[in-house]
């Protein structure tokens, strides 16, 4: 299991993502690991051509967020990610965002989401090669918090 977070997204904070109290609003927070997950899962074998071709897609059934740091208008956001397990039907994985110049933590994601078969609108198995792709993904990671 490799430690080292993958890249997964770069980005900033304008100053329309910020809210009354001048900091970035929670559904940027929410967008910018949206992004984020769309490149882990493409990584994982898992794009939108894959969807597509394949009849398949991912629905996310649970998500917890953490607010660590405030990001202000004009901060780089930086996000890495990682597998936490891999199941037959089921993907968990996570974000860490982080403020580019502090390095300081902004915000963490844990999410579970399930494969889906979008014809029959039922959780079908990854194929072998996604779930091996998806494992080799797999990174540790210590959110502080009970999981």
């Amino acid at each position: 299991m490799a430690s080292e977070l993958i890249p997964t997204y770069r980005g900033s904070v304008q100053s329309w993502h910020c809210d009354h109290m001048g900091h970035m609003n929670v559904m940027w927070y929410v967008g910018k690991f949206d992004e984020a997950t769309w490149n882990l899962l493409s990584a994982a074998g898992l794009s939108g051509a894959y969807f597509r071709e394949q009849g398949r897609g991912m629905v996310a059934v649970d998500q917890h967020l953490q607010y660590k740091r405030e990001l202000l208008a004009g901060d780089t956001v930086v996000i890495g990610s990682g597998v936490r397990e891999v199941k037959s039907k089921v993907l968990l994985f996570f974000h860490e965002m982080r403020n580019g110049e502090t390095g300081e933590v902004a915000a963490t994601c844990r999410f579970t989401a399930v494969h889906l078969d979008t014809a029959k609108r039922k959780a079908c198995a990854f194929p072998p090669a996604v779930a091996e792709r998806a494992a080799a993904l797999t990174r540790a990671y210590d959110f502080g918090v009970a999981s």
